[in-house]
């Protein structure tokens, strides 16, 4: 039997707080291995506890979970750890900033259980969790608000299919919606994104679509 994935919840609400951890624990595969409520908090007991992921609300005192995200998974950090935001829509703005400090997904604070268990157990093996559906009304909304940067030699790497299936994904489609669109199969797609993400030095899904907005490759 694989070890469970362990788990740290934080988030300023008791009641949401203790509902996540009771979801979470209730599952074999999964562990919740500690619970806080303010985001200094958190930084401390990921870096002592050593979770494989934080579930992390945004606004917290002390510290807000944009900040402690970046603190935990971004950019420079030795040892980064995978954090899954949960938010609600009216906090948008605050989720693309924290997906720009290193967050590998966000949910919906009022999304169903499974769909929570869903979100740890992708963003636990690596995959980035990016809601097809919510990627066009978070990130697209403030797409206008994001100044691109001028192209790297980086850009010049990907070949026009790879654009291709890069500006579908930062509009928020799936692989299976990219395969369709593109009428490719599934498993050229994930290689295609796979060849992205290396060519880009791009650690996840979530990174591309942040990527192809700051360079203007969608509007």
């Amino acid at each position: 039997m694989s070890t469970p994935v362990r788990v740290l919840v934080a988030d300023d609400q008791a009641l949401i707080r203790t509902g996540f951890a009771t979801i979470i624990d209730a599952q074999p595969d999964l562990e919740v291995v500690g619970e806080c409520g303010d985001g200094r908090a958190a930084v401390d007991l990921a870096r002592r506890l050593v979770p494989d992921m934080v579930v992390m609300d945004v606004r917290m005192p002390v510290l807000d979970g944009i900040e402690a995200t970046r603190l935990l998974a971004g950019a420079g950090v030795a040892d980064p750890v995978k954090v899954l935001v949960v938010t609600t829509f009216n906090l948008d703005e605050y989720v693309y900033q924290a997906l720009r400090a290193g967050a590998s997904g966000f949910l919906l604070k009022d999304a169903p259980p499974a769909q929570l268990l869903h979100g740890i157990r992708t963003v636990a093996a690596g995959a980035a969790l990016l809601a097809p559906e919510v990627t066009r009304q978070l990130v697209g909304r403030y797409a206008a608000r994001i100044r691109p940067v001028e192209g790297t030699p980086a850009d010049d790497a990907l070949t026009p299919r790879e654009m291709d299936v890069l500006r579908l994904m930062a509009d928020g489609l799936s692989n299976s919606e990219i395969a369709a669109t593109l009428v490719l199969s599934q498993e050229t797609v994930k290689t295609y994104v796979s060849r992205i993400l290396t060519k880009l030095d791009l650690r996840d899904r979530v990174q591309a679509v942040v990527y192809a907005y700051r360079r203007g490759l969608v509007t």
